[in-house]
């Protein structure tokens, strides 16, 4: 009935899908397998893309012939770029999606690569013989043949939703929980365990009262995620912004003794960093209001989503709560908020690739790595998606590094530190930022996913070339172009800035702190002209790079001793207790993580300077 299929992706949330695109675009024929073919692609949910990090993972996987940011232009209304008050290497773009156009424009583009099948129906286990992944087995008792597989599975491994004091098996609100996969996978000495996230309730914006709300408005200018030719948004749909209170507060607490976070019911750990609204009054019990966001859910609907309520409350007591914030007095609820447990897998267990150590042809990607956000779980079966392909026809791995992008911090995170919560992506965590910029993601990725054959990016690649001639245009100009303090000396003036006495290099204003490149067009006229021709975001760029050269200069040059212990390779076989000169501890982690180079071993906690210079020696260097 089936062919035999080089890579078949075990669900279709947005790892899922990425994953599918990522496999078939390097020519691999692919089966998707959803339990519903009608919630591909689903914001389970806020409906937003991108934000703090979050935003330069879709610009990555855009750069890597991924689809988010394609489908997320397409189908957003409203763009805002987060943090432009602080440096570059903090903007992050992020996006009001319209959900249901985001879901059916993912499907649509999906159904248009012919190298993707799709089977709806629950994935109960996986073929595993002689130690390698051959297909998967099928509720209903089929065998589907396949050379890789990707388990994309979301929070729908045993699956259990909590609303106050009841709870029930589901992977998401209205659909069943899977079932069999952890089972099998504990069997064959996989470690699990269990994680929770939640979603707030669903209100009706009919019943609102939008008048006692701040309004929140998109940029003026909207930008995009995708550097090909998306279309620009032209009209944006206001948010709002409104407060909860000590009377919110109080009538929370009437719920905490049925609240199953707080009677013992829930034992696992939500993502700290978007916590319930429940655990914010627990932990800041100091604090008289919290900020809720009021997103709507898309253009064609009244149904909004209240964001920073989040909660598994009894449905009651969120209903009388809800009530007692400003705008929301005669609120009508469509659905209220409810936490989910689900199953998980320690990503210590995975390789580079996110294939398992234990099976091999088995990759894992997204919230089954432990991880929170569709931003991270989409970048993640991207990778999950080229490296199954990558495999199966015996071709090298495809690694990033944590100084190529945020998804080579994010995978090295994982597979390194494992995770005891929801592993959430922020900017902090990648100790090259100012290198891994959102405006610089196709200048590099884009060379690297089409070396290793991805398809499509013909186009891309030529714009990036075309790109970098641009920057250095713009540079070339700024370093020779001489300037007259009697242009110059009025805005230098208006900026508290010292004055010139004599002609200089435009660049070396320019670089001065609170010196913009629109500050400096508006007194030159010929810069206005020069820059014309150029696009924002390319003029954005070379203005970042000169102004910044510093400090990336500086971290090059820490990328570069880093690069050192990375291009130390270690064997998957060492015999780390044979080397009686480390330490306990770096034995025991070293054998259990199996790390793949030198530089991802000085990363393990546990292991010292001193455990890197013996491995070091060990290995002739």
């Amino acid at each position: 009935m089936f062919p035999e299929y080089d890579v078949i992706v075990v669900g279709a949330g947005h790892a899922g899908c990425e994953a599918a695109v990522g496999a078939a675009n390097m020519g691999s024929k692919v089966m998707l397998a959803t339990m519903n073919m009608q919630t591909i692609a689903q914001m389970s949910c806020n409906p937003a893309m991108g934000g703090v990090a979050k935003g330069q993972i879709v610009r990555e996987v855009d750069a890597l012939g991924g689809y988010s940011g394609i489908v997320t232009d397409h189908t957003m209304m409203q763009f805002r770029m987060l943090n432009l008050s602080k440096g570059p290497a903090m903007w992050s773009p992020r996006a009001q999606s319209d959900r249901a156009k985001f879901a059916r424009k993912w499907r649509n583009m999906l159904e248009a690569n012919p190298n993707i099948d799709f089977w709806q129906e629950m994935i109960t286990g996986i073929i595993v013989k002689d130690g390698m992944a051959k297909g998967v087995y099928t509720s209903i008792g089929l065998e589907i043949p396949a050379k890789s597989v990707i388990l994309t599975n979301g929070t729908f491994l045993n699956g259990l939703i909590h609303i106050g004091e009841k709870q029930f098996g589901g992977g998401r609100a209205g659909e069943r929980a899977a079932k069999g996969i952890t089972e099998q996978l504990v069997e064959l000495g996989f470690e699990a365990g269990r994680m929770k996230t939640g979603t707030p309730a669903r209100i009706d914006g009919r019943s609102l009262d939008w008048s006692k709300m701040e309004v929140q408005d998109g940029d003026e200018i909207a930008g995009k995620f995708s550097y090909t030719d998306t279309p620009k948004l032209t009209k944006q749909h206001p948010c709002h912004i409104t407060y909860t209170n000590k009377k919110v507060h109080e009538m929370l607490k009437t719920g905490f003794d049925r609240s199953p976070m707080f009677n013992g019911r829930i034992k696992s750990l939500g993502p700290r960093y978007c916590p319930s609204i429940e655990d914010k009054i627990d932990r800041f019990a100091d604090r008289e209001r919290h900020q809720l966001f009021v997103e709507p859910e898309g253009w064609d609907t009244c149904e909004i989503y209240v964001n920073g309520f989040s909660s598994s409350l009894p449905e009651d007591v969120q209903y009388k709560a809800m009530r007692l914030i400003p705008g929301f007095e005669n609120a009508k609820m469509f659905r209220p908020g409810y936490a989910i447990e689900y199953d998980f897998f320690q990503p210590t267990q995975l390789r580079p690739t996110l294939e398992t150590h234990r099976i091999r042809n088995l990759f894992f990607a997204g919230q089954i790595n432990g991880t929170t956000g569709y931003e991270e779980a989409a970048s993640q079966g991207l990778m999950a998606g080229i490296n199954a392909h990558l495999l199966v026809n015996e071709n090298d791995p495809f690694i990033l590094k944590r100084s190529d992008a945020y998804i080579g911090v994010l995978i090295d995170d994982l597979i390194t530190k494992g995770t005891t919560e929801p592993y959430r992506m922020f900017t902090s965590r990648a100790e090259y930022r100012i290198l891994l910029r959102q405006d610089n993601a196709d200048i590099r990725l884009t060379p690297l996913a089409h070396k290793i054959g991805i398809q499509g990016l013909e186009d891309r690649l030529e714009r990036v070339e075309a790109k970098k001639e641009a920057v250095k245009s713009i540079e070339k100009y700024f370093r020779r172009t001489s300037i007259d303090p009697d242009l110059v000396n009025p805005l230098l003036e208006a900026k508290n800035s010292s004055l010139l006495k004599q002609k200089v290099k435009l660049h070396s204003v320019l670089v001065r702190p609170h010196i913009g490149v629109e500050d400096l067009q508006a007194h030159l006229p010929d810069l206005k002209t020069f820059l014309a021709p150029y696009d924002t975001e390319t003029v954005g760029l070379a203005i970042t790079s000169m102004k910044y050269e510093g400090y990336i200069k500086k971290e090059e040059e820490m990328v570069d001793k880093m690069l050192r212990l990375e291009a130390v390779k270690l064997n998957e076989s060492l015999d780390y207790h044979g080397l009686v000169s480390l330490s306990s501890e770096a034995r025991e982690k070293l054998t259990r993580l199996k790390p793949h180079t030198i530089g991802q071993a000085s990363r393990i906690s546990g292991v010292s300077p001193s455990d890197i210079s013996v491995l070091l020696v060990h290995m002739g260097r």
